[in-house]
This record gives C-alpha cells, sequence and structure tokens, in this order.
C-alpha cells in the first residue's frame, strides 16, 4: 500500500505521515473523530506516531470542536 493509498482510506490529516498513518489505522482509527479523547500517551506509544503527528492531529480535532485526551 502506497502513501497515497493509506491516506486516501482514511480521513486522517494527510500532514501527519505515512508511518504514523499506517499506525493509526493499523490500531483501527481510520477516522478522525475516532482520536477524540484517546490519551496523547497512547497514541504516542505506537511507532511512527511523533510530536508533530500529534500537533496535526490535535488541531484537525480542534477545528472540529473535539480534542485529544
Amino acid at each position: 500500500m502506497t502513501e497515497r493509498d493509506a491516506s486516501s482510506a482514511t480521513d486522517l490529516p494527510h500532514r501527519i505521515g505515512a508511518p504514523a498513518t499506517r499506525a493509526l489505522t493499523a490500531a483501527g482509527h481510520t477516522a478522525l473523530e475516532t482520536l477524540a479523547g484517546v490519551p496523547r500517551a497512547e497514541l504516542a506509544a505506537l511507532h511512527g506516531v511523533g510530536p508533530k503527528a500529534l500537533r496535526v492531529l490535535q488541531e484537525a480535532l480542534e477545528e472540529r470542536g473535539l480534542s485529544l485526551g
């Protein structure tokens, strides 16, 4: 699966990068809303999800009136 294939199957922000997208989808998070309330530490423990991805995800959630846990 290419980066484009992985990101087109989700509504996760493209700016988080392919490793973070793969890690999140493998953990069952294919929709941004599924991340609302999930603890940052839980996401940071996933291989490929670093500070930049967490920041981008938080910003995207805030645009929808949501946030990470």
